[in-house]
């Protein structure tokens, strides 16, 4: 297990004391960003104990993206580059990926999307079960923090891609530089002293867009979920800086 990257325990709200209990219990919360971003709710789980079910869950109840969030210096060390930079260098053969460059986003000024895996011993990738096992086998790979050359070779031996879970990687100076779900899910997980990798889904409603706050703050008070805003977990983290 890797511990706190800070001293954050002291300045915990009663509120994120309870994130913190729920996320290493394996049990899911909500994440609402902020209504300047995206404005979304995501359903996030501490990666390392998911599921087939907690998968299901995000599958029905979120009906976004299903995807992992991990630390930088855990991708680093995989070797995993942002998809931008899969792009540019890829570009060189295939100019016309110049033009899919992620610049323009109306919610931030960078994507933190990666690479998309499977795990090798899955079989089409997509079922709840065969997520659930790429996203284990990944937390495990992160929970060996071995040397960059194990850790990429490994990382070769255990997952394909493309793949049907992708992972995205948040900003190299997290939350100071940037407040997305990534880094608000990787800063929550290191305050419950969790692995640095954590499972997420956006919820969205059945007219086509995002899911309202308001309503993803019933639905969560419905199930005994908690549910959290960003700004809640930015202003824990500066006073721990």
């Amino acid at each position: 297990m890797v511990g706190r990257s800070r001293d954050v325990d002291a300045k915990l709200t009663d509120g994120l004391d309870t994130a913190c209990e729920v996320l290493r219990a394996g049990e899911p919360l909500l994440l609402y960003d902020a209504p300047g971003r995206e404005g979304e709710t995501d359903i996030i789980f501490a990666a390392q104990h998911a599921t087939p079910d907690s998968v299901r869950l995000l599958r029905q109840h979120g009906g976004g993206l299903v995807f992992i969030a991990v630390a930088h210096s855990a991708a680093q060390r995989l070797g995993l580059p942002f998809m931008d930079a899969v792009l540019n260098s890829a570009a060189v053969d295939y100019p016309a990926l110049v033009g899919l460059e992620a610049h323009d986003l109306p919610y931030d000024g960078r994507s933190s999307f990666s690479l998309w895996l499977n795990a090798r011993d899955t079989y089409t990738g997509i079922t709840d079960r065969d997520r659930a096992r790429t996203i284990i086998a990944f937390s495990e790979l992160v929970a060996a923090e071995l040397e960059p050359d194990a850790a990429q070779l490994l990382l070769g031996e255990r997952f394909r891609s493309p793949g049907h879970v992708p992972i995205c990687v948040t900003h190299p100076d997290g939350l100071a530089e940037r407040q997305g779900h990534t880094e608000l899910m990787i800063a929550l997980v290191a305050m419950a002293g969790l692995l640095p990798v954590a499972l997420g889904c956006e919820m969205l409603a059945d007219d086509g867009g995002r899911l309202p706050p308001e309503a993803a703050a019933a639905w969560a008070e419905s199930r005994g979920y908690p549910f959290l805003e960003g700004n809640e977990i930015v202003a824990v983290w500066n006073e721990s800086a």
